[in-house]
């Protein structure tokens, strides 16, 4: 007996993609913080601040890690995904928030606000909730076989 294999909608794929290249460009700046931490002159702080930049790159690691567990999550299809990636583009909507208010940085909140405005939509809109509905009648919907 076969099992029929549930369909993925193109929204939710679209917000697994988006996500992704979020912790994507979350690694890119790990990158640049190990970069910046090989500087010759860190502005005379020296090896604390260097410290510092090494636990700051292993923590942004340890996050884009999660993202890019939940984009690929999200890609596949997995319902466990829904929830990371919703938690992490509320988070991103804050600091596009911070960044627009306080700190006067209109284009970068812009950069941040749009993809994760356009995943928070694309996991809400009618299709990526009956989709995410659909995992509460076939409860081993996520298992691997």
């Amino acid at each position: 007996m076969t099992v029929p294999t549930e369909v993925v909608p193109r929204t939710i794929r679209i917000a697994g993609v988006l996500t992704t290249l979020q912790a994507v460009a979350g690694l890119i700046f790990v990158v640049a913080l190990l970069v910046r931490s090989t500087a010759p002159d860190l502005g005379g702080a020296g090896q604390f601040e260097r410290g510092q930049m090494y636990g700051e790159a292993g923590y942004y690691t340890l996050l884009a890690g999660g993202v890019l567990a939940a984009g690929i999550g999200l890609w596949k299809g997995k319902h466990w995904a829904r929830t990371p990636a919703l938690l992490m583009q509320l988070l991103l909507l804050g600091t596009a928030w911070y960044a627009f208010g306080p700190s006067s940085q209109p284009v970068i909140a812009l950069v941040i606000a749009v993809p994760a405005i356009a995943v928070v939509w694309f996991l809400f809109n009618r299709e990526g909730r009956a989709w995410s509905f659909s995992s509460s009648t076939a409860p081993d919907a996520d298992r691997d076989e």
